[in-house]
């Protein structure tokens, strides 16, 4: 019995989130009520409210669902990366924006972005941070491994490229989900070209 509760919660969060993530869309986020994200859900009010206090939960419970499963992938490059640094942090950064807009528009990006900012000590500030070590942490751990590898200088600070790396990557995001004319390959270009001499200086020349 406990398997089957615990499943059909899991369940019920993943139809809330879903619900929340087509209505955020279509009605805008300060448009979408609760109540149709409920019916859409076919959970009560109540319910909704057991799990989250308000959309600003709600909506950073969507940005934690499609950062989880970025990071999922990105473990896999970890596993097994490319042989060359350029193509295995292309591979892992990429992959982050690539899947950015699966849940979220860049309407909802910005507005968790100001949740992030003007409430950090809230449960869905902290919560969004956390998430960004995380990915920071991914980042990092990945140049650890390629220098491992033997495929980063022995000399860098791996830690210190991986923060870079993803701090510009953070950045050139933000001002992505500001542009509503900018798209993922615009963005996907100018990462790929901002990292291109830092990881031709990182990489180990005898590769």
């Amino acid at each position: 019995m406990t398997g089957l509760r615990a499943r059909q919660k899991a369940d019920r969060h993943q139809r809330i989130l879903q619900a929340a993530s087509e209505l955020f869309r279509l009605s805008g986020y300060e448009g979408a009520k609760i109540e149709a994200i409920a019916a859409m859900a076919e959970v009560s009010i109540g319910t909704i409210y057991n799990y989250y206090q308000n959309k600003g939960d709600l909506l950073v419970a969507i940005v934690a669902m499609e950062v989880n499963e970025v990071l999922n992938a990105g473990r896999k490059v970890i596993d097994n990366p490319p042989g060359n640094v350029e193509k295995a942090v292309d591979k892992l950064v990429i992959s982050y924006i690539e899947h950015s807009l699966v849940y979220l528009s860049k309407e909802m990006w910005r507005q968790a972005m100001a949740i992030s900012t003007q409430q950090p000590e809230s449960p869905s500030g902290r919560t969004y941070s956390d998430l960004d070590r995380a990915l920071t942490d991914q980042t990092c751990a990945l140049l650890t491994r390629l220098q491992g590898l033997g495929l980063v200088r022995a000399d860098i600070d791996a830690r210190s490229v991986g923060e870079m790396i993803f701090n510009n990557t953070n950045m050139m995001f933000s001002i992505f989900v500001k542009d509503e004319a900018m798209t993922i390959a615009e963005l996907r270009s100018a990462i790929r070209r901002q990292n291109k001499l830092l990881l031709e200086a990182a990489a180990n020349s005898a590769n």
